[in-house]
């Protein structure tokens, strides 16, 4: 269960300076995530719905969930048509809420350390390695980040490593046999049902 606790710690961001630096940001991120949970009942619950809507008003501007599902698709997602893309996208997004939900009843006095960042800074791909400590062994957390360009620039999140899986590759092989199988509306129902079926009681 540690790493959905790990994996938790996406679930949660504020305003995000344009100058902000990536380690600074993920620091930040990870700190208000816990602090967030910690004081809240319904999140630290996995209460579905207040997580929906914290993603909603908080995070979204920060996590690239489109480029998420692009790459999770893979090729597939430029066949697709723009509602089709839209929908993928509103479940991808869903399913990925609903499965990290249930981490959020396991935080305590986690803590996060940022690893030394390796090399220069590649505005497009840039990993930033943590650890998260606490009860047990050490988890391990990586963040892929890109900089936006133009007004408003910063850094957004889109993949996530929890000991060793990336978010994005855990799901592509998933995708691929559900869109040869049925296409993307093939995915898209399928994506639905399992939402469905992971409704909090």
């Amino acid at each position: 269960m540690g790493a959905f606790l790990a994996s938790s710690l996406w679930i949660a961001t504020s305003s995000l300076a344009a100058d902000e630096a990536p380690d600074a940001f993920i620091k930040r991120v990870a700190v208000e995530t816990l602090d967030a949970v910690k004081a809240d009942k319904s999140l630290k619950s996995g209460d579905v719905g207040k997580i929906m809507q914290l993603v909603d008003t908080k995070l979204v501007q920060h996590i690239n969930f489109r480029r998420m599902t692009a790459l999770a698709a893979g090729p597939h997602w430029r066949k697709a048509t723009p509602e089709q893309q839209k929908r993928l996208q509103e479940e991808f997004k869903l399913l990925l809420v609903r499965t990290y939900s249930g981490a959020m009843s396991q935080v305590t006095d986690q803590t996060i350390e940022l690893k030394p960042m390796r090399g220069e800074v590649d505005e497009k791909n840039l990993i930033i390695r943590t650890e998260v400590k606490g009860r047990g062994d050490a988890i391990q957390l990586d963040y892929r980040l890109e900089k936006t360009p133009g007004e408003g620039a910063g850094w957004m999140i889109y993949d996530l490593n929890v000991m060793g899986i990336w978010l994005i590759e855990n799901y592509k092989s998933q995708f691929a046999k559900e869109i040869n199988t049925g296409g993307i509306d093939g995915l898209i129902s399928s994506l639905a049902e399992r939402n469905k079926s992971t409704v909090k009681k």
